[in-house]
């Protein structure tokens, strides 16, 4: 275990950061959120992440499964309220590659997926992921932090996200719509 309290940042931090419930991140009752490692009201979340994508010089909207293959009722109203954040932000929208299990031709392409890769080569400074699988969600944003500079953002489904610099958790179409008021307002 690391001396003092391990905080979540922007890297790179390592070819393979350690993991941050690790490091002692917990993840946040309904109400909050976590910000850098640290359990915090979940208006404050809002607020920051508000800030980070005003303040991004080169922001992107990373919509995953849950949203871009519409597996539910909730995922029309959700992917509007995404595409009216990116709009809100200025964002460059970019979706999640399939990532389900797959036969691959290993002469041909290279699996898994590497978006510390994508992050880099499309300079991004701050990406929000969205409609991501959570176990997907983890590994992603680890690589992110491993080799990267990227401010990274989860608008979880559920539970919120550790590796993520920002996360809420139960991120429905409410929530979304209150960070595109205070970017709106700001």
């Amino acid at each position: 275990m690391a001396q003092g309290k391990y905080k979540v940042v922007q890297g790179p931090e390592a070819y393979f950061p350690p993991a941050a419930a690790i490091m002692g991140v917990t993840l946040p009752d309904a109400g909050d959120a976590i910000a850098e490692g640290e359990i915090v009201p979940e208006s404050s979340a809002v607020e920051l992440i508000a800030r980070k994508l005003k303040e991004a010089k080169n922001p992107v909207i990373c919509p995953g499964p849950l949203i871009v293959w519409q597996w539910s009722d909730d995922a029309s109203p959700k992917a509007a309220a995404v595409k009216e954040l990116a709009e809100a932000c200025k964002a460059k929208i970019l979706p999640m590659q399939d990532y389900r299990a797959k036969r691959i031709n290993p002469a041909a392409e290279i699996s898994p997926n590497h978006p510390n890769v994508t992050i880099l080569h499309n300079e991004i400074d701050v990406c929000v992921f969205v409609g991501v699988h959570s176990h997907f969600e983890n590994v992603a944003l680890r690589l992110i932090r491993g080799g990267t500079n990227c401010y990274t953002i989860a608008l979880s489904e559920y539970a919120a996200s550790d590796e993520a610099m920002i996360s809420l958790r139960d991120a429905g179409v409410e929530k979304i719509k209150e960070i595109i008021k205070i970017l709106k307002e700001t």
